[in-house]
Protein backbone atom coordinates (compact mmCIF):
# COMPACT_ATOMS: atom_id res chain seq x y z
CA UNK A 1 0.00 0.00 0.00
CA UNK A 2 1.44 3.04 -0.76
CA UNK A 3 3.07 5.17 2.29
CA UNK A 4 0.29 7.84 1.96
CA UNK A 5 -2.50 5.85 1.73
CA UNK A 6 -1.26 4.74 5.40
CA UNK A 7 -0.64 8.18 6.52
CA UNK A 8 -4.20 8.93 5.51
CA UNK A 9 -5.75 6.19 6.81
CA UNK A 10 -3.63 6.84 10.34
CA UNK A 11 -5.07 10.39 10.04
CA UNK A 12 -8.73 9.62 9.39
CA UNK A 13 -8.65 7.34 12.42
CA UNK A 14 -6.89 10.10 14.37
CA UNK A 15 -9.59 12.58 13.58
CA UNK A 16 -11.98 9.72 14.43
CA UNK A 17 -10.99 9.12 17.58
CA UNK A 18 -10.43 12.52 18.13
CA UNK A 19 -13.95 13.20 17.57
CA UNK A 20 -15.47 10.61 19.56
CA UNK A 21 -13.27 12.02 22.73
CA UNK A 22 -14.57 15.21 21.74
CA UNK A 23 -18.33 13.95 21.62
CA UNK A 24 -18.02 11.86 25.69
CA UNK A 25 -15.64 14.28 27.56
CA UNK A 26 -15.65 17.96 26.06
CA UNK A 27 -19.65 18.47 27.19
CA UNK A 28 -18.40 16.85 30.64
CA UNK A 29 -15.40 19.45 30.60
CA UNK A 30 -17.32 22.61 30.00
CA UNK A 31 -20.23 21.97 32.18
CA UNK A 32 -19.32 23.59 35.52
CA UNK A 33 -21.15 22.99 38.70
CA UNK A 34 -21.52 26.55 39.80
CA UNK A 35 -23.85 25.69 43.08
CA UNK A 36 -24.69 22.90 44.98
CA UNK A 37 -27.27 23.08 47.83
CA UNK A 38 -31.03 22.19 48.68
CA UNK A 39 -33.89 21.51 46.03
CA UNK A 40 -36.30 24.81 46.04
CA UNK A 41 -39.42 25.85 44.11
CA UNK A 42 -36.59 26.86 41.39
CA UNK A 43 -33.56 24.38 41.91
CA UNK A 44 -33.78 21.12 41.54
CA UNK A 45 -30.64 20.09 42.95
CA UNK A 46 -28.37 20.08 39.78
CA UNK A 47 -29.80 23.06 37.69
CA UNK A 48 -32.19 25.97 38.64
CA UNK A 49 -35.35 26.74 36.47
CA UNK A 50 -37.91 28.94 36.44
CA UNK A 51 -41.88 28.17 38.67
CA UNK A 52 -44.93 29.05 37.49
CA UNK A 53 -44.27 29.57 33.73
CA UNK A 54 -42.73 28.09 30.68
CA UNK A 55 -39.03 26.91 31.51
CA UNK A 56 -38.01 26.93 27.84
CA UNK A 57 -36.41 30.09 27.21
CA UNK A 58 -34.27 28.71 24.26
CA UNK A 59 -36.98 27.84 21.74
CA UNK A 60 -36.84 28.16 18.00
CA UNK A 61 -39.10 30.86 17.03
CA UNK A 62 -39.69 28.70 13.62
CA UNK A 63 -39.85 25.27 12.08
CA UNK A 64 -36.81 24.17 11.07
CA UNK A 65 -33.51 22.65 12.55
CA UNK A 66 -31.71 24.82 15.39
CA UNK A 67 -28.58 24.06 12.66
CA UNK A 68 -30.41 26.02 9.93
CA UNK A 69 -31.34 28.66 12.36
CA UNK A 70 -28.31 29.35 13.75
CA UNK A 71 -26.57 29.20 10.28
CA UNK A 72 -29.05 31.99 8.79
CA UNK A 73 -28.74 33.99 12.40
CA UNK A 74 -24.45 33.95 12.79
CA UNK A 75 -24.35 34.20 8.77
CA UNK A 76 -26.95 36.94 8.64
CA UNK A 77 -28.89 35.89 5.43
CA UNK A 78 -31.71 36.26 7.31
CA UNK A 79 -33.43 39.19 5.95
CA UNK A 80 -32.39 41.02 9.07
CA UNK A 81 -32.57 44.96 8.78
CA UNK A 82 -29.20 46.83 8.51
CA UNK A 83 -27.12 48.24 11.96
CA UNK A 84 -24.75 50.82 11.48
CA UNK A 85 -20.72 49.55 12.14
CA UNK A 86 -20.81 52.53 14.76
CA UNK A 87 -23.14 55.37 16.08
CA UNK A 88 -21.47 58.53 17.56
CA UNK A 89 -21.23 58.86 21.67
CA UNK A 90 -20.48 61.83 23.23
CA UNK A 91 -18.30 60.16 26.17
CA UNK A 92 -20.16 61.70 29.68
CA UNK A 93 -17.73 62.06 32.63
CA UNK A 94 -19.77 62.01 36.12
CA UNK A 95 -19.64 63.25 39.44
CA UNK A 96 -17.48 61.74 41.91
CA UNK A 97 -20.41 61.44 44.39
CA UNK A 98 -23.89 62.63 44.85
CA UNK A 99 -25.03 62.63 48.59
CA UNK A 100 -28.48 62.37 50.00
CA UNK A 101 -31.94 62.01 48.38
CA UNK A 102 -30.57 63.40 45.24
CA UNK A 103 -30.18 60.58 41.97
CA UNK A 104 -28.38 60.87 38.88
CA UNK A 105 -28.62 57.83 36.90
CA UNK A 106 -26.21 57.58 33.78
CA UNK A 107 -27.06 55.13 30.67
CA UNK A 108 -23.28 53.71 29.74
CA UNK A 109 -24.89 51.28 27.00
CA UNK A 110 -26.43 47.58 27.23
CA UNK A 111 -27.53 47.01 30.39
CA UNK A 112 -24.47 48.91 32.03
CA UNK A 113 -25.98 51.48 34.46
CA UNK A 114 -24.20 53.93 36.73
CA UNK A 115 -26.55 55.08 39.78
CA UNK A 116 -25.52 57.81 41.73
CA UNK A 117 -27.60 58.53 45.28
CA UNK A 118 -27.00 58.35 48.89
CA UNK A 119 -23.38 58.84 48.20
CA UNK A 120 -22.78 55.07 46.54
CA UNK A 121 -21.73 54.51 43.12
CA UNK A 122 -23.81 52.00 41.88
CA UNK A 123 -22.77 49.76 38.64
CA UNK A 124 -25.46 47.11 36.72
CA UNK A 125 -24.01 44.27 34.45
CA UNK A 126 -21.52 46.20 33.58
CA UNK A 127 -19.28 45.26 30.34
CA UNK A 128 -16.70 47.69 28.44
CA UNK A 129 -15.29 44.48 26.53
CA UNK A 130 -15.59 45.23 22.67
CA UNK A 131 -16.92 41.84 21.74
CA UNK A 132 -19.34 39.57 23.89
CA UNK A 133 -18.62 36.01 23.79
CA UNK A 134 -16.16 33.22 24.56
CA UNK A 135 -12.52 33.67 23.57
CA UNK A 136 -13.13 37.27 23.20
CA UNK A 137 -15.27 36.62 19.72
CA UNK A 138 -19.08 37.01 19.43
CA UNK A 139 -21.23 40.03 18.63
CA UNK A 140 -18.86 43.49 18.20
CA UNK A 141 -19.74 46.70 19.89
CA UNK A 142 -21.76 49.76 18.22
CA UNK A 143 -22.38 51.59 20.69
CA UNK A 144 -18.99 52.93 22.45
CA UNK A 145 -19.72 53.07 26.55
CA UNK A 146 -21.39 56.06 27.36
CA UNK A 147 -18.41 56.80 30.21
CA UNK A 148 -15.07 55.96 29.63
CA UNK A 149 -14.04 53.35 31.97
CA UNK A 150 -11.16 55.57 33.49
CA UNK A 151 -13.60 58.36 33.95
CA UNK A 152 -15.47 56.10 35.83
CA UNK A 153 -15.73 57.14 39.87
CA UNK A 154 -15.23 55.31 42.67
CA UNK A 155 -17.68 52.34 42.26
CA UNK A 156 -18.76 50.86 45.50
CA UNK A 157 -21.68 48.48 44.48
CA UNK A 158 -21.79 46.21 41.29
CA UNK A 159 -25.44 44.27 40.52
CA UNK A 160 -24.45 41.01 38.10
CA UNK A 161 -27.57 39.51 37.08
CA UNK A 162 -26.59 36.22 35.85
CA UNK A 163 -23.44 34.51 33.71
CA UNK A 164 -24.45 35.58 30.33
CA UNK A 165 -21.36 37.42 28.59
CA UNK A 166 -22.83 40.48 27.83
CA UNK A 167 -23.74 40.66 31.47
CA UNK A 168 -21.06 39.17 33.14
CA UNK A 169 -18.06 40.48 31.46
CA UNK A 170 -15.05 38.75 33.15
CA UNK A 171 -11.83 41.82 31.83
CA UNK A 172 -14.28 44.50 32.96
CA UNK A 173 -15.30 42.92 36.37
CA UNK A 174 -11.47 42.12 36.91
CA UNK A 175 -10.42 45.65 36.13
CA UNK A 176 -13.06 47.21 38.32
CA UNK A 177 -11.92 44.76 41.33
CA UNK A 178 -8.41 46.01 40.84
CA UNK A 179 -8.94 49.13 40.61
CA UNK A 180 -11.91 49.70 43.51
CA UNK A 181 -12.84 46.47 45.40
CA UNK A 182 -16.26 47.09 45.29
CA UNK A 183 -18.84 44.76 46.74
CA UNK A 184 -19.99 42.80 43.99
CA UNK A 185 -23.73 41.30 44.54
CA UNK A 186 -25.08 38.37 42.59
CA UNK A 187 -27.27 35.44 42.69
CA UNK A 188 -26.27 31.58 43.14
CA UNK A 189 -23.59 30.28 41.46
CA UNK A 190 -21.82 33.45 39.76
CA UNK A 191 -19.82 34.32 42.23
CA UNK A 192 -17.85 30.80 40.86
CA UNK A 193 -17.46 32.80 37.78
CA UNK A 194 -16.52 35.84 39.05
CA UNK A 195 -13.97 34.61 41.75
CA UNK A 196 -12.31 33.38 38.56
CA UNK A 197 -10.68 36.98 37.56
CA UNK A 198 -9.30 36.82 41.45
CA UNK A 199 -12.38 39.15 42.36
CA UNK A 200 -15.33 38.51 45.41
CA UNK A 201 -18.85 38.66 45.03
CA UNK A 202 -21.60 37.59 47.43
CA UNK A 203 -24.08 35.12 45.74
CA UNK A 204 -27.53 35.67 47.26
CA UNK A 205 -31.07 33.54 46.52
CA UNK A 206 -34.05 34.92 45.34
CA UNK A 207 -35.64 36.97 48.07
CA UNK A 208 -32.51 37.04 50.47
CA UNK A 209 -31.22 40.53 51.32
CA UNK A 210 -27.67 41.97 51.89
CA UNK A 211 -27.28 45.49 54.14
CA UNK A 212 -25.26 47.91 52.19
CA UNK A 213 -24.92 50.51 54.94
CA UNK A 214 -27.59 51.54 57.35
CA UNK A 215 -30.96 52.61 55.88
CA UNK A 216 -29.79 50.19 52.62
CA UNK A 217 -29.52 47.17 51.27
CA UNK A 218 -29.67 44.73 48.21
CA UNK A 219 -32.68 42.30 47.60
CA UNK A 220 -31.91 39.86 45.06
CA UNK A 221 -35.25 39.30 43.25
CA UNK A 222 -36.92 36.81 40.66
CA UNK A 223 -37.24 37.24 36.79
CA UNK A 224 -37.53 34.91 34.28
CA UNK A 225 -33.87 33.75 32.15
CA UNK A 226 -31.47 31.24 31.94
CA UNK A 227 -27.78 30.88 32.86
CA UNK A 228 -24.69 29.19 30.86
CA UNK A 229 -21.21 30.36 29.86
CA UNK A 230 -21.22 27.76 27.76
CA UNK A 231 -24.47 24.99 26.05
CA UNK A 232 -22.99 22.18 28.60
CA UNK A 233 -23.30 24.00 31.96
CA UNK A 234 -27.01 25.43 31.41
CA UNK A 235 -28.91 26.51 34.39
CA UNK A 236 -25.89 26.04 36.18
CA UNK A 237 -26.03 29.21 38.44
CA UNK A 238 -28.87 31.60 38.55
CA UNK A 239 -30.27 34.39 37.20
CA UNK A 240 -32.08 37.35 38.91
CA UNK A 241 -33.50 40.97 39.42
CA UNK A 242 -32.59 43.56 42.00
CA UNK A 243 -34.19 45.84 44.32
CA UNK A 244 -32.06 48.26 45.87
CA UNK A 245 -33.67 49.61 48.99
CA UNK A 246 -33.04 53.17 49.92
CA UNK A 247 -34.01 55.14 53.43
CA UNK A 248 -35.55 57.91 51.29
CA UNK A 249 -37.31 58.80 47.84
CA UNK A 250 -38.28 55.50 46.90
CA UNK A 251 -36.05 52.18 45.20
CA UNK A 252 -33.45 51.23 42.56
CA UNK A 253 -35.31 47.98 40.72
CA UNK A 254 -32.83 46.61 38.13
CA UNK A 255 -34.10 43.33 35.89
CA UNK A 256 -31.07 42.15 34.66
CA UNK A 257 -31.85 40.21 31.35
CA UNK A 258 -35.58 38.81 31.03
CA UNK A 259 -38.67 37.54 29.59
CA UNK A 260 -42.19 38.21 30.80
CA UNK A 261 -42.77 34.55 32.47
CA UNK A 262 -45.75 34.12 34.32
CA UNK A 263 -45.61 38.27 34.81
CA UNK A 264 -46.24 37.84 38.39
CA UNK A 265 -42.46 38.96 39.40
CA UNK A 266 -42.57 42.51 39.19
CA UNK A 267 -45.60 42.93 41.90
CA UNK A 268 -43.16 40.82 43.85
CA UNK A 269 -40.66 43.48 43.66
CA UNK A 270 -43.15 46.64 43.73
CA UNK A 271 -44.09 45.06 47.54
CA UNK A 272 -40.76 45.98 48.57
CA UNK A 273 -41.75 49.68 48.64
CA UNK A 274 -42.04 52.40 46.03
CA UNK A 275 -40.08 52.29 42.78
CA UNK A 276 -38.16 55.52 41.99
CA UNK A 277 -36.15 54.36 38.99
CA UNK A 278 -36.43 51.35 36.96
CA UNK A 279 -34.58 49.73 34.70
CA UNK A 280 -35.83 47.31 31.90
CA UNK A 281 -34.51 45.51 29.24
CA UNK A 282 -36.48 46.37 25.45
CA UNK A 283 -34.22 44.70 22.91
CA UNK A 284 -33.06 41.35 21.76
CA UNK A 285 -37.29 40.44 21.11
CA UNK A 286 -36.84 39.49 18.07
CA UNK A 287 -35.65 36.72 15.30
CA UNK A 288 -38.31 36.62 12.68
CA UNK A 289 -40.35 39.20 11.03
CA UNK A 290 -43.22 40.66 13.66
CA UNK A 291 -42.27 38.68 16.80
CA UNK A 292 -42.97 40.94 20.20
CA UNK A 293 -40.98 39.08 22.57
CA UNK A 294 -38.76 35.53 23.28
CA UNK A 295 -39.43 32.97 25.91
CA UNK A 296 -35.86 34.95 27.75
CA UNK A 297 -36.20 38.56 26.45
CA UNK A 298 -39.27 41.02 26.27
CA UNK A 299 -39.97 43.32 23.93
CA UNK A 300 -41.47 46.88 24.27
CA UNK A 301 -44.88 45.65 24.58
CA UNK A 302 -43.85 43.55 27.49
CA UNK A 303 -41.61 46.00 29.18
CA UNK A 304 -44.92 48.22 29.60
CA UNK A 305 -46.35 45.78 31.09
CA UNK A 306 -43.07 45.13 33.78
CA UNK A 307 -43.39 49.16 33.98
CA UNK A 308 -46.78 49.11 34.88
CA UNK A 309 -46.76 46.09 37.03
CA UNK A 310 -43.56 47.44 39.12
CA UNK A 311 -46.17 50.56 39.58
CA UNK A 312 -42.74 52.71 38.92
CA UNK A 313 -42.34 56.18 38.47
CA UNK A 314 -39.78 56.30 36.31
CA UNK A 315 -38.09 54.10 33.87
CA UNK A 316 -34.79 53.40 31.37
CA UNK A 317 -34.82 50.77 28.57
CA UNK A 318 -32.04 49.20 28.89
CA UNK A 319 -30.39 46.25 26.44
CA UNK A 320 -30.88 47.87 23.23
CA UNK A 321 -28.61 49.33 20.56
CA UNK A 322 -25.27 48.48 21.82
CA UNK A 323 -24.80 44.76 20.55
CA UNK A 324 -26.41 43.05 17.73
CA UNK A 325 -27.89 40.07 19.23
CA UNK A 326 -31.24 40.02 17.32
CA UNK A 327 -33.17 40.52 13.91
CA UNK A 328 -34.74 44.25 14.93
CA UNK A 329 -33.06 47.01 13.24
CA UNK A 330 -31.06 49.30 16.25
CA UNK A 331 -33.38 51.83 16.61
CA UNK A 332 -36.64 49.99 16.77
CA UNK A 333 -37.18 49.48 20.70
CA UNK A 334 -36.58 52.99 21.63
CA UNK A 335 -39.20 54.19 18.61
CA UNK A 336 -41.82 51.00 19.30
CA UNK A 337 -41.65 52.02 23.22
CA UNK A 338 -42.40 55.43 22.64
CA UNK A 339 -45.56 54.81 20.20
CA UNK A 340 -46.63 52.41 22.75
CA UNK A 341 -46.39 54.21 25.32
CA UNK A 342 -48.51 56.88 24.10
CA UNK A 343 -50.99 54.64 22.69
CA UNK A 344 -51.46 52.95 25.93
CA UNK A 345 -52.55 56.83 27.52
CA UNK A 346 -49.24 56.80 29.74
CA UNK A 347 -46.61 59.32 30.35
CA UNK A 348 -44.22 58.58 28.05
CA UNK A 349 -41.35 61.22 29.71
CA UNK A 350 -41.69 58.65 32.57
CA UNK A 351 -40.79 55.80 30.33
CA UNK A 352 -38.01 56.93 27.63
CA UNK A 353 -34.96 56.36 25.88
CA UNK A 354 -31.69 57.70 27.76
CA UNK A 355 -29.07 59.00 25.48
CA UNK A 356 -25.48 57.26 25.77
CA UNK A 357 -22.77 58.63 28.68
CA UNK A 358 -25.69 61.57 29.69
CA UNK A 359 -26.50 61.95 33.05
CA UNK A 360 -29.87 62.42 33.89
CA UNK A 361 -31.27 63.79 37.74
CA UNK A 362 -34.56 61.07 39.17
CA UNK A 363 -36.79 63.22 40.68
CA UNK A 364 -38.29 61.57 44.15
CA UNK A 365 -40.54 58.84 44.11
CA UNK A 366 -44.03 60.27 42.95
CA UNK A 367 -47.40 57.91 41.44
CA UNK A 368 -47.82 59.09 37.90
CA UNK A 369 -51.24 60.34 37.49
CA UNK A 370 -51.44 57.93 34.38
CA UNK A 371 -50.70 54.73 33.92
CA UNK A 372 -50.49 52.78 30.30
CA UNK A 373 -53.49 50.55 29.99
CA UNK A 374 -52.05 47.05 29.36
CA UNK A 375 -55.61 45.92 27.52
CA UNK A 376 -54.52 48.49 24.69
CA UNK A 377 -51.25 47.43 23.87
CA UNK A 378 -51.84 44.52 21.65
CA UNK A 379 -54.40 46.72 19.45
CA UNK A 380 -51.61 49.42 19.50
CA UNK A 381 -49.52 47.31 18.17
CA UNK A 382 -51.62 46.54 15.06
CA UNK A 383 -51.78 50.60 14.48
CA UNK A 384 -49.40 51.11 10.91
CA UNK A 385 -46.98 53.47 12.55
CA UNK A 386 -46.32 50.36 15.02
CA UNK A 387 -46.24 47.51 12.86
CA UNK A 388 -44.57 49.09 10.18
CA UNK A 389 -41.45 49.31 12.26
CA UNK A 390 -38.99 46.23 12.32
Amino acid sequence: MPIFLKLAGTAMLFLFVTACLAITIMPRFLDRVYYEGPRSDHFDGARFFNPGADDDTFRMPTQGSRTGFFWRYFTGSDGRPAWPASVPVTHGKPEPRVEGERMVATWIGHATMLIQTQGLNILTDPIWSERTGPFGRGPKRVTAPGVRIEDLPKIDLILVSHNHYDHLDKPTLRQLWERDRPMIVTSLGNDKVIESVGAKARALDWGQRLAIRPGIEVIVARNHHWGSRWFTDRNRALWSAFVVKLPAGGNIFFAGDTGLGDGKWPAEAAALGPVRLAMIPIGAFRFVPGQMDTGSHIGPANAIRVFDRLGAAHAVPIHWGTFRLSYEARETPPAMLTALMRCTGGDASRFAPATVGSPTDIPPYSAPATRPDESLIDPCLKRSEIAVLN
